[in-house]
Parts: C-alpha cells; sequence; structure tokens
C-alpha cells in the first residue's frame, strides 16, 4: 500500500514486481478513520485474490523495527503503533516503511537502480523525499528518518519551509518550488507569458507545478525559464547528496519527474560543475525511476514478502 495525504492505493503485487491489481480510496482525517480506510481498501483485493502480507509505504518517520509512524505531517498518525492495529484488522502480517525508502527498494529489486552497490533516490513531488541504499541494504539511521534530503539548506536565509527552516532544497526544486518560481517570475516579467499570467490573474495559487509544466512543454519562454531554475536547483542540490554519498547511480522520482526531459539534461550538466573536484572523479548516473507510482506498491509489497 501507498498511504499518502490525498489517496490510500493499495496493489497486488506478485514476486517479479508486477502489479496485479490495485483499489484506492480519499485519505480520511483521524487515525482510526484512516485505519479503516486502509483495512477496507485491502478487503477490496483481498476478495478477489489471495494476498500472503501487507506493506504500507507510509509518508513519515517509521521507527526501525517497522511497525510504528513517529510523525508524518500529512497524515493523521502520531507514535502510533500502526502495523499492530492494521495487522488486527486484517489477520495478516504487516510491515511498515517510508514510501521513499520502499520506492528505491524497488528501483533496486526491479528498475534503474538494479544491482547497483550505492544507490540515492530523490522523489520530487510536492516536497523531496530521499533514500540511500549501500549494498542492498536500505540506510534509515540511528532512528529511522534518514536520510531528509528535501531539508537540506542551499538558501541560507531563503523561502520559508513548512518544516520552520528557511532556504531547504524543496522550496526551491519541487512542483511546489515550480509554482513559486513561476509566480516570483511573472511579478518581474508580466509580459513573458500570457498563458500563465492568465492562470495567476484571479489567484496566484492556481499557477500549478503541473500548469507550469504543461506551459514549458508547449514552448511558453516564462514556464520554459522556471523548469530552468529547477534544473539549477536539482543539479546543485544532487551534488551537494554526491559529496555526501558518492553515489553510483541517482534515481530521479516523484511526480515531477515525468516532466524529466524538459530538466533533466541540464540538471545533469549543473550537477556535473558544480561537484566538488568536477573533472576529476567519477560522476553518478541520473536516471529517471523505471517503476513511476507504482514504486512505493512494489517496494511495500516487497518488503512484506519477507515475513511471509
Amino acid at each position: 500500500m501507498d498511504v499518502g495525504g490525498t489517496s490510500v492505493r493499495a496493489g497486488v503485487v506478485d514476486r517479479y514486481g508486477t502489479v496485479l491489481d490495485t483499489a484506492r480510496a480519499p485519505t480520511p482525517a483521524g487515525e482510526a478513520a484512516l485505519e479503516e480506510a486502509v483495512a477496507a481498501v485491502v478487503g477490496a483485493l483481498l476478495a478477489r485474490h489471495r494476498v500472503s502480507a501487507v506493506g504500507l509505504a507510509v509518508a513519515g518517520f517509521v521507527t526501525a523495527d517497522h511497525r510504528s509512524v513517529m510523525f508524518a505531517p500529512h497524515l493523521a498518525w502520531r507514535n502510533a503503533p500502526v502495523a499492530d492495529r492494521v495487522a488486527d484488522r486484517l489477520g495478516l502480517p504487516v510491515v511498515l516503511e517510508h514510501d521513499t525508502n520502499a520506492a528505491l527498494h524497488a528501483e533496486y529489486r526491479f528498475g534503474a537502480a538494479r544491482g547497483a552497490r550505492v544507490a540515492v533516490l530523490v522523489a520530487i513531488g510536492t516536497g523531496i523525499g530521499g533514500a540511500l541504499l549501500l549494498d542492498g541494504t536500505l540506510f534509515r539511521g540511528a532512528h529511522g528518518v534518514a536520510p531528509e534530503l528535501g531539508h537540506l539548506c542551499l538558501v541560507p536565509g531563503g523561502r520559508p519551509c513548512s518544516c520552520g527552516k528557511y532556504g531547504c532544497w524543496e522550496r526551491y526544486c519541487s512542483g511546489t518550488a515550480l509554482s513559486a518560481t513561476a509566480v516570483e517570475l511573472l511579478a518581474r516579467h508580466p509580459g513573458r507569458s500570457t498563458v500563465l499570467a492568465r492562470e495567476a490573474a484571479g489567484d496566484s495559487r492556481a499557477v500549478t507545478g503541473r500548469k507550469v509544466a504543461a506551459a514549458a512543454r508547449d514552448g511558453d519562454p516564462l514556464a520554459k525559464l522556471a523548469m530552468a531554475e529547477l534544473a539549477s536547483w536539482l543539479g546543485k542540490g544532487l551534488s551537494l547528496v554526491a559529496d555526501i554519498y558518492d553515489p553510483e547511480i541517482v534515481v530521479i522520482g516523484g511526480g515531477v519527474s515525468e516532466s524529466a526531459p524538459l530538466f533533466l539534461d541540464d540538471a545533469r550538466d549543473h550537477y556535473k560543475s558544480t561537484i566538488t573536484g568536477a573533472g576529476y572523479r567519477p560522476l553518478a548516473r541520473i536516471r529517471t525511476a523505471q517503476l513511476g507510482d507504482d514504486a512505493g506498491l512494489v517496494g511495500a509489497a516487497t518488503l512484506a514478502a519477507e515475513l511471509d
């Protein structure tokens, strides 16, 4: 299962990483309602398939034993023993994992990071999620919350972040950041984009990251400039990540990766030029995720299969 702030999505996954069937429901507020929704979505699939275990990929901090959610910014769980409570409802073994960790595990087993010794996944969506895999083992830190790449400070005193800091990477490189950049550019260059200016006329919140990407694909000059800024910040952030972890491969996932043809080549160039020792060291391969939106489902299911 992939349990996010908008929807609860479940998939039946076989041993080869193939998603055979899916079901989803809106994410409700409140712990009990959320667990009821999880059980209901799984129940719909249990009626059609024989299932041996359940994995939950959660957008939040998961304890090292994979039993509890410590904190999830867009979900109701706070220090909640989710695995045990859901297992009691379903009568099946349940394991929890951070959603980005689950996605990287899937890409390592079946996708872009297959066979890599040191791999990083950067999931670019509303914010940035990060995961690190060392010799086939996910690195979670001492308390299960590492690596929180989206909140590395790239711009001291920069844009405010919901985490309480300023200048975090995800405030310059995410779907939300793409929208903020476009609005800032519209204020400075009001005549550069009739399409986005029309969207922003009533409410600047109408200028979403998806709309900016669509405008860029259609050749809108201001949207292309916003996309170029995102590419710059992605490359700079990746150079910092590479300085710390020296990965063999970096996998770019998340919803924004669907627009990778608009920014990834430029991001690679910025990465190459800003990494420490540029021109004198091996560089990580930078690839888009192969499993797309299913990566979290597949990774959670693969981890759950280890319980069986």
